[in-house]
């Protein structure tokens, strides 16, 4: 299996607009592991693990995000994978 692990970061109108929801959503539907979160600084975290097309169905759908996400930019890299992660769930900070 060509397993794998994306970071992507997405910047513009992203959080407040079920991003992170519709990404949990959406990563779980495709078989992925991993998390995503909203950062201090307004963008969205993503880190997730599974095969490479998967991923990069991830990456697509991040470029887009949910109806009313305005996404500017998309930052991303991929790694080996870690095979940390059991689900796909999104990390809440206080």
């Amino acid at each position: 299996m060509n397993e794998s692990k994306i970071k992507i970061k997405v910047f513009g109108y992203v959080q407040g607009v079920f991003f992170r929801y519709t990404t949990r959503k959406f990563a779980r539907n495709l078989g992925l592991t991993g998390y995503v979160k909203n950062l201090p600084n307004g963008t969205v975290y993503i880190e997730a693990e599974g095969s490479k097309d998967k991923l990069n169905e991830l990456l697509e759908f991040s470029k887009g995000g949910p109806k009313h996400a305005q996404v500017e930019k998309v930052e991303y890299e991929y790694s080996l994978p870690t095979n940390e992660f059991k689900d796909f769930d999104y990390i809440i900070e206080s």
